[in-house]
Formats: C-alpha cells, sequence, structure tokens
C-alpha cells in the first residue's frame, strides 16, 4: 500500500500518520525529522475555543492544527516517507479517514500527564487494523513510566510496540520512525 509518486516513474513513497491527542507533539515531530520546512496548518487558539479545548497540561500552547501537517524525508532517489501529522481535536476528526487512506502505519503520540486522550487513536487504528505503534513524548526528558506500565495502561495488543522519546530531537523522532516501519514490516512479511 505505497503511493506511487505520478512524476516519477518508479519512485514510492511510503506513507506515514503522526496521530495522538491534542497538544501531545505531532507537528513537532513532523518538524523535528523532515528534511523539508514542513507544510503545517496550524491556526491561533482563540477565547472561543477554551471551552472546547482541553489545555490542562499544554497551557503554553498557541497554535492548533486544523487538517494536517506534511513532511519528508527521502531514503534513496526512488523511495521517501511521506509524514502526515493528524489533528487532535474531537472536532477535526473527519480528517483522519482521508488521511489513513493508503497509509502504511501511525505512530500515536501519547503524554503521560493525559494518557486518557491516547485512547481514541488507539481504537482508531485498532478498528481499522492499521498497525501502529505508542511513542510516549517525554517532555523536558520527564520518563515517569516505563514501556510495559504505558502498554498496560493503553490496553495495547500483545506486539504492539511502545518507546519513549522527546520529538523536539531528530534522532528520538527518526527513532520513533524506524520502530514504525520495522512494526508495519514484521506484520506483513509480504511487504519486506
Amino acid at each position: 500500500m505505497a503511493y506511487e509518486h505520478s512524476d516519477h516513474a518508479g519512485f514510492t513513497a511510503l506513507k506515514l500518520l503522526i496521530a495522538g491527542g491534542f497538544g501531545v507533539g505531532k507537528t513537532t515531530l513532523v518538524e523535528s525529522v523532515s528534511e523539508i520546512r514542513p507544510l503545517r496548518t496550524e491556526e491561533q487558539l482563540t477565547e472561543a475555543s477554551r471551552p472546547v479545548d482541553d489545555l490542562h497540561g499544554v497551557a503554553t500552547k498557541t497554535t492548533t492544527t486544523v487538517a494536517m501537517d506534511f513532511g519528508r524525508i527521502t531514503l534513496r532517489d526512488d523511495l521517501a516517507l511521506y509524514l502526515f501529522g493528524t489533528p487532535g481535536q474531537d472536532r477535526f476528526w473527519f480528517v483522519w479517514d482521508e488521511l489513513a487512506t493508503g497509509c502504511l502505519g501511525a505512530a500515536v503520540l501519547a503524554d503521560t500527564r493525559r494518557l486518557a486522550d491516547s485512547f481514541p487513536a488507539v481504537d482508531y487504528f485498532e478498528s481499522r487494523n492499521i498497525p501502529f505503534i505508542v511513542a510516549v513524548n517525554c517532555f523536558d526528558g520527564v520518563r515517569t513510566h516505563t514501556p510495559e506500565t504505558i502498554a498496560s495502561a493503553l490496553d495495547l495488543p500483545a506486539g504492539t510496540p511502545v518507546l519513549l522519546c522527546d520529538v523536539r530531537d531528530r534522532e528520538s523522532g527518526k527513532d520513533v520512525l524506524i520502530t514504525l516501519v520495522e512494526h508495519v514490516l514484521s506484520q506483513d512479511p509480504a511487504t519486506a
């Protein structure tokens, strides 16, 4: 299920989603690993959104993604990863079905301060049989829970990778993507 880029015969783009709840770092992850300046659909948070957007744990957040973020990583002349960051708020979830079309898998970002916000994303990918991993964004290096504890709290299917990361760090973000691609390949030997 790879996107074929129409401009170049033999060019393959592998589509990956970066998903999760509001304010977990999806835009930041796409930004930190993309080789191009990412396309961002950010809008300012307004007073009108305060009753709708729960800013607990992200009080300094001033913008939100309203459609998607897009970044790219070229692996070879004929192969690239296309990264699509999803919007986090419920009211923008209608976009997810379009973004998920043709994707190989997803990294669900989680914030242990608001772990319950991860359940909708986990449920979304489980119900559609889309391979996913969980990447816990350890803000400011704080690692208060083990991957095993988080997997148990989210009631993840056996074998679902959970890793700790800092999405601001390019190498840490690359580790998330490598883990995701390895997990996708382990799910379907025909893709290897």
